[in-house]
C-alpha cells in the first residue's frame, strides 16, 4: 500500500479531533464533530476548510492565452489580471479530464487550481499539449497550502486580518496581499455556494495562517469543517464534483454545463468536434438533480428506475440536506427518461425522485 500524503495541517487536524480518511491519496479530515453541525455552521456563520490537497499549476509564456484557449472549453480571452474563470478540460472525445479554476495574474501569466486526484494526469496532459506553443507548464502543488473560509461572515473574518479591500473583490475575482502577515492570493469563489475566500499561500505558512484565522473567526461563530460537510454543501448548491457529475464519460454538455463550452471563441479547442456533435444531436444521457421528501440517503451507484421499473440510470451523488432535512442527490439518466416519473429502490421500498434545478437552498453570494 502506498503511503498517504499529508498536508502541513495534519497535526493541527489531529489536535482538533479531526477524523482522518483517505481522500484522493491524501489523509484528510472528513469531520471534526458532526457533519450535520459543520454544514449548518457554514450556512449560518462560517467554516474553515483545509483544501491544501488541491493542485496548483503555473502556465506562462508569450502564447499562454493561445495554449489555454486550445486546452480548455471556456474562453480564456475573457480573463484579465484579477479575474478567475471556471472551465472543464476535455479530451478529443469530449470527456472531461478535469474541471479547474484559471487565475490570470498578468497578461502572460496564469495560475490553475486542479483537483487533487488528477494532478499528475493533468500536468502530464498539459505538458504534452503544450509542445507546439511557446509556453511553460510548471507543477507548483508542493509549494502551496490552501485554506477556504466559507459562509455569511467569511468576509468579516478575513477582512479583520488584511489591509486588502475585500469589498472591491467581486465574485470570481482575486487580489494578492497579506493576511495575518502571510502573503496570499486571496480568491473569492466558494465551492459551498456561500460567500467565501480561498487563501493560497506558501506551505510553510499554513499553520500560522490557519491559527490566525481561527482566532479571528471564533468570536464570529467560525467552526472547523471537514470534507464531509464540504461535499454536502456543494451538492446542496448544485456544484459538480469530478468523478461524480463530471467524468471522462460525462461531458460538460451532458452535465448541464454547456455554458462553459464556447464554440464561437474562434479556436478549434480540444474536444470541440465531439462536443459540437453532441450539442447538435443531443446527449444519450444527462445529469439531473433530485430531492426525495425522505431522510433516507440515496447512495451513489443506486439504480434509477423508470415508471415501469426498468433501470434507466444510476445515482451519482447522494446526501442528506441538513437544511431541507431530506435526501438530495444527482443522477445520470437516459435522456428519453429524464422527464418521466423516476424512482429508486431503498431496501425494498420504492422512493420517488422529484427533479429540481439547483441550488436546493437559497444562497446569498456576492455580486
Amino acid at each position: 500500500m502506498s503511503t498517504l500524503k499529508r498536508t502541513a495541517l495534519y497535526d493541527f487536524h489531529s489536535a482538533q479531533g479531526g477524523r482522518m480518511v483517505d481522500f484522493a491519496g491524501w489523509e484528510m479530515p472528513v469531520q471534526y464533530r458532526s457533519i450535520l453541525e459543520e454544514h449548518k455552521v457554514v450556512r449560518r456563520a462560517a467554516g474553515l476548510f483545509d483544501v491544501s490537497h488541491m493542485g496548483e499549476v503555473d502556465v506562462s509564456g508569450p502564447e499562454a492565452v493561445e495554449f489555454l484557449n486550445y486546452l480548455l472549453t471556456n474562453d480564456i480571452k475573457k480573463l484579465f489580471p484579477g479575474r478567475v474563470l471556471y472551465s472543464p478540460m476535455c479530451d478529443v472525445t469530449g470527456g472531461v479530464i478535469d474541471d479547474l479554476l484559471d487565475y490570470q495574474r498578468a497578461p502572460e501569466v496564469y495560475f490553475l487550481c486542479v483537483n487533487a486526484g488528477n494532478i499528475a494526469r493533468d500536468v502530464a496532459w498539459m505538458q504534452k499539449e503544450a509542445g507546439r506553443f511557446q509556453v511553460s507548464v510548471r507543477d507548483r502543488s508542493e509549494d502551496y497550502g490552501l485554506i477556504a473560509i466559507q459562509g455569511p461572515v467569511a468576509a468579516r473574518i478575513v477582512q479583520s486580518l488584511t489591509g486588502a479591500k475585500l469589498d472591491r473583490v467581486k465574485y470570481y475575482h482575486f487580489v494578492e496581499g497579506t493576511v495575518a502577515g502571510v502573503h496570499c492570493l486571496i480568491s473569492r469563489t466558494g465551492y459551498t455556494g456561500e460567500d467565501g475566500f480561498e487563501l493560497y499561500h506558501a506551505v510553510s505558512d499554513s499553520l500560522a495562517l490557519t491559527e490566525a484565522v481561527v482566532a479571528a473567526g471564533r468570536p464570529l461563530g467560525l467552526g472547523l469543517a471537514g470534507l464531509g460537510a464540504r461535499d454536502s454543501l456543494r451538492l446542496e448548491a448544485g456544484f459538480p464534483l469530478y468523478g461524480h457529475e463530471l467524468t471522462d464519460t460525462i461531458s460538460p454538455i451532458a452535465a448541464g454545463l454547456g455554458w462553459t463550452v464556447k464554440f464561437n471563441k474562434g479556436v478549434d479547442f480540444v474536444g470541440r468536434t465531439a462536443l459540437c456533435a453532441e450539442k447538435d444531436q443531443g446527449s444519450a444521457g444527462k445529469v439531473v438533480f433530485f430531492r426525495t421528501g425522505d431522510r433516507r440517503i440515496v447512495r451513489a451507484d443506486t439504480p434509477v428506475l423508470s415508471g415501469s421499473g426498468e433501470p434507466v440510470g444510476k445515482v451519482l451523488s447522494g446526501t442528506l440536506s441538513p437544511i431541507l432535512n431530506e435526501a438530495i442527490g444527482s443522477a445520470w439518466v437516459d435522456s428519453p427518461a429524464a422527464g418521466t416519473g423516476l424512482s429508486v429502490d431503498i431496501r425494498g421500498s420504492r422512493l420517488s425522485l422529484t427533479l429540481v434545478k439547483p441550488p436546493f437552498v437559497e444562497l446569498k453570494r456576492p455580486d
